[in-house]
Parts: C-alpha cells; sequence; structure tokens
C-alpha cells in the first residue's frame, strides 16, 4: 500500500519531462526545415573562420546554383497548365516584386546605418520569392502549381532587373550592372531552367523528386550557415532586425491585400510567395554587389522569414482541421 502513493509521486514528477521530449518531437516533425535552418546558423556563428573564407571564396555562388538546380526538378511539367483563373493574381504579385518591394526594401534600410549592413537589408526587394515558398504552400494545403509560376516568373524578373534596381537604389558609381546580370544568369536563370528541362524532358527524373527535395534542404542549411558566418553579432543588429521585420510587415501586408477574395488556396501562396523573399540569392547579390559582408544580413532574415513562413503553414493547417 505504502509503493502506491510513491508510484504515483514519481509518475507525477516525470509527466512533465516525458511531456517535454515529446512536444520537442512534434516541433520537429512538423518543422523540420526550420529546426535545420537554426541548426544552420548555429554552426554559422560557431564556425566563422572557416564558413566565413568558403564564403568570400564563391561558396555561396556555388550552394545557390545546387540550391536551385534541385529546386528546378521538383517543379512538374504540369504545374503552369493547373494556374487557369490565377494568372491576374500571379501577375499581380509578379509586378509588385518589381515596383512596390524594392521601395519598401529601401525604406526598410534607412533604419540602418550606412554601410554594409544598410545594402544587405537594401537587396531585399530585389530578390525573388523564396524557394522554400513552394513547399511551405504545399504544407499549408495551397495551390503549389500558384508558388511554382511566381517563383519561376520572379526569378526571371529579378534576373532582368536586379542589376538596374540596385544602380539606382544605392546610387553607387561601383555597382556593376552588367556583372550582376551575368551572376544571376549563370548562378539562378541557367540552374533552374535545366533544373525545370530535365524534369520535363528526361524519363524518370519524377522518380528522383525526393532526392532533388533533400538535396535542395541541405544546400539551403549550408547556405545558411555560409551567410550567417558573416555576421557579427553586436548591438548593431538591432536596427538591421528592426528593418528586416519592418520589410516582412510591409510584404507581408502586400500579400494579404493581393489575395484578398481568392479562395484560401489560392491566398496562400499569393501571401507567401510575395512576404517571403529568397535570402540565398538575395545574399549571392549583395555579396557581387558589395562583398561578402553586406551578405551578413541575411542570414539574420533567412531565419526570420523562414519562421514566419513555418508559422503561417502551421496555422492553415490548424484552421483547415478545425473547419467541418
Amino acid at each position: 500500500m505504502g509503493a502506491r502513493p510513491l508510484l504515483r509521486g514519481r509518475q507525477l514528477l516525470s509527466g512533465p519531462a516525458d511531456a517535454a521530449p515529446s512536444g520537442l518531437r512534434r516541433i520537429s516533425g512538423e518543422y523540420p526545415e526550420l529546426i535545420l535552418v537554426l541548426c544552420g546558423a548555429a554552426v554559422g556563428l560557431l564556425a566563422r573562420g572557416p564558413l566565413g573564407w568558403a564564403g568570400r571564396h564563391h561558396g555561396i555562388d556555388a550552394l545557390l546554383v545546387v540550391l536551385v538546380f534541385a529546386t528546378g526538378l521538383t517543379i512538374s511539367a504540369g504545374a503552369v497548365d493547373r494556374l487557369s483563373s490565377s494568372w491576374t493574381r500571379v501577375a499581380l504579385v509578379l509586378l509588385s516584386g518589381v515596383v512596390v518591394l524594392p521601395a519598401l526594401a529601401w525604406v526598410a534600410s534607412r533604419f540602418v546605418p550606412s554601410g554594409p549592413l544598410q545594402e544587405g537589408v537594401l537587396v531585399l526587394g530585389l530578390a525573388p520569392c523564396e524557394i522554400a515558398s513552394v513547399s511551405t504552400t504545399v504544407l499549408a494545403g495551397g495551390e503549389a502549381a500558384v508558388a511554382a509560376a511566381v517563383l519561376v516568373g520572379s526569378t526571371g524578373l529579378s534576373v532582368l532587373f536586379a542589376g538596374v534596381l540596385l544602380r539606382v537604389e544605392a546610387g553607387h558609381a561601383h555597382v556593376r550592372v552588367g556583372s550582376i546580370l551575368v551572376n544571376l544568369l549563370l548562378v539562378v536563370a541557367l540552374p533552374l531552367a535545366v533544373g525545370m528541362a530535365a524534369r520535363r524532358w528526361l524519363p524518370g527524373t519524377e522518380r528522383y523528386e525526393r532526392a532533388a527535395s533533400l538535396t535542395a534542404t541541405a544546400a539551403l542549411v549550408g547556405l545558411v550557415a555560409l551567410v550567417a558566418a558573416q555576421v557579427r553579432p553586436s548591438m548593431g543588429y538591432l536596427p538591421v532586425l528592426g528593418g528586416i521585420l519592418l520589410f516582412l510587415a510591409g510584404s507581408a501586408a502586400l500579400g494579404a491585400l493581393i489575395a484578398r477574395g481568392a479562395p484560401l488556396t489560392d491566398a496562400i501562396p499569393v501571401l507567401l510567395t510575395v512576404s517571403m523573399r529568397d535570402f540565398a540569392i538575395a545574399a549571392g547579390l549583395a555579396a557581387s554587389a558589395f562583398g561578402a559582408a553586406a551578405a551578413a544580413p541575411l542570414g539574420l532574415y533567412g531565419v526570420v522569414v523562414l519562421v514566419w513562413g513555418t508559422g503561417v503553414a502551421g496555422l492553415a493547417r490548424r484552421r483547415a482541421r478545425s473547419t467541418p
């Protein structure tokens, strides 16, 4: 009889301890990419020496090629055929990426003291939509074809206009539009086109979609580590965080405005593709235009925007489960 209270007390004491690991397992199961990105950021901060050297010697561009090519392999050939009535909103999203978001990033960068950190925030509005927004759309139950169309279109527009817009916004004579255009063509446009062409024309490539997705995730984590290695944690990053949050809030409000009145399956990819800009391509653009130090804020932005995207996906899933 005396052992039962002891056992009950032991169960009461062990309950919260058992709940904590199960909670961690649940979080890691629902948000694996976020956990990996946070680990990549931690590795980058702890191994700044070698990873910082790699980032300054074209490591960012090399991993970006892998990421974009692998993402191209995951875009099905029939994605464009499923768009039908969504073209108007897709066009609005693409137009906002060229007209509104660069201006919003310029405003956000004014909150950061001049120098490489300000230049890093400035390029946020010139990057295409975040590659991970496609997979995040799928997690949220949205129409992946809409996100894929925005990804392809915004990447092309970024290649065409990023250099010119950066020259206008930065006002720096040393911003070489031609070299930026060539870099984006080689590092972004060409790998994406090759990946999509391989998926469409080579038989059997759909069997490797999971491997391509895992490769893209690994490259994304590696990019986070390389970009985080450029960060020198200090109080000086508080204005950077403020500028990033301002840009995120403004782009999310813009995405919600464009998505207003759309079916939920279309509204989700519109919101995510407008509010999530590709930190990896932005880092490559910043490094190409201003040097590796300007890529430092993009690691912080990458973590913030992936937290936002996975949070939206989780909220959408819970709402879908609660809807009868």
